[in-house]
């Protein structure tokens, strides 16, 4: 790997180190919807939806909440791991531009309900689909070359 400015962590902390990303992550998705789920807030979410134009918002907004559940578990259990962050890169990019765009960047200090920790979380999701991509037959097949 190319030496941006220092030494590269070694490669097994790098990979202990996006795994612990990838369950932190996973849990911290998994507490966002299992409160919406079960504090009642699905239909407020969906009533909510619904002005801002999307039809059937209880529908999406169930299916939203079904994704925040559903979603981290299989990443957790290391299964279809890059789809299920990229179903998760899509629902906080469609967040990041109709609720917290609007708000600026910061969460919290210099602005409020920003979109930092949303940025956050894509980045984190990227790197762990990135690093759970199926590998193509040709690369799989390079790296038992060498």
């Amino acid at each position: 790997m190319t030496q941006l400015i220092g030494p590269a962590c070694p490669q097994e902390r790098g990979g202990q180190a996006l795994e612990a990303v990838r369950i932190a992550v996973a849990l911290l998705i998994l507490i966002h919807g299992s409160f919406r789920m079960f504090t009642g807030g699905v239909a407020p979410f969906g009533m909510w939806l619904e002005t801002q134009g999307f039809p059937s918002g209880y529908w999406f907004a169930l299916a939203v909440t079904l994704a925040e559940l559903i979603c981290p578990i299989l990443i957790l259990l290391r299964r279809f791991v890059s789809l299920c962050a990229a179903v998760h890169i899509f629902i906080l990019t469609l967040g990041m531009v109709m609720v917290h765009l609007p708000s600026g960047w910061f969460v919290v200090g210099a602005g409020r309900n920003g979109m930092e920790y949303s940025a956050l979380l894509i980045l984190c999701l990227s790197a762990v689909a990135w690093a759970y991509a199926p590998l193509s037959r040709s690369s799989a097949d390079r790296g038992s070359q060498g």
